[in-house]
């Protein structure tokens, strides 16, 4: 996930209370310290609703781990996750992506094209972090991001980097005055393959203006950032 020096624009809006981030062009830019990755193509980020229900499926795929997740695994523990069919997992995503509190955000290209998921919801909302041991000392008040997808052919294109801007954009005009996750330093796993990445690269969280919180192993991270009030 490289960077360009040419120019970028970005827009943010809420529509009927969920946020829509439009970025274009693909250039990093430096702000406060914080350093900003920008997708190779255009990408239009917002938080999942019940109008892209088919979109959202269309990321998930039809092989391999998010096909059958559809993103429960932290929401669940036990024999609730391991009792649960796939097709029980894509009902609860379902129920989730209508509800109130949409449970992540969308990234489509220009040509209307899914390209991204990131999972971000309440701590409170994820009964796996609250009990995990990679998660401790984490703000129980603080809202999470737990998974990316972004399919085979979109990928290395900044992807991950706006989805992620897009996350901490709807947490913050949700209210949240913190922001965390579990990182995965690949200088501790040796491995860049998707299956060991879904929780996101150090790298890109710390290119968003995270901070390293503390570590459990040399692989998992707990990192987090301080978002302003959304106006």
């Amino acid at each position: 996930m490289q960077a360009s020096p040419h120019s970028a624009s970005t827009s943010r809006t809420l529509r009927g209370g969920r946020l829509s981030t439009r970025r274009s062009g693909r250039a990093s830019t430096r702000c406060r310290g914080i350093r900003r990755y920008r997708a190779a193509v255009t990408l239009d980020v917002r938080p999942a609703g019940p109008e892209q229900w088919d979109d959202v499926v269309a990321v998930m795929g039809e092989r391999g781990d998010p096909s059958r997740c559809f993103c429960q695994y932290f929401r669940l523990r036990g024999k609730q996750w391991s009792d649960a069919s796939p097709a029980a997992h894509r009902s609860a995503l379902r129920s989730q992506v209508c509800s109130d509190v949409p449970p992540g955000v969308l990234a489509t290209d220009d040509t209307g094209t899914p390209v991204g998921w990131c999972a971000v919801a309440p701590r409170s909302a994820y009964p796996r972090v609250v009990a995990s041991p990679n998660w401790r000392g984490g703000d129980p008040d603080a809202w999470v991001i737990t998974c990316f997808v972004v399919p085979v052919g979109h990928r290395r294109q900044g992807v991950a980097g706006e989805l992620l801007l897009g996350a901490i954009d709807f947490a913050r005009a949700r209210g949240a005055k913190q922001v965390e996750a579990c990182a995965v330093d690949t200088a501790g796993t040796g491995s860049k393959s998707s299956a060991d990445l879904y929780r996101g690269p150090l790298s890109v969280f710390l290119a968003a203006g995270f901070k390293e919180v503390s570590r459990t192993s040399p692989q998992w991270v707990l990192v987090r950032r301080t978002t302003r009030p959304a106006r």
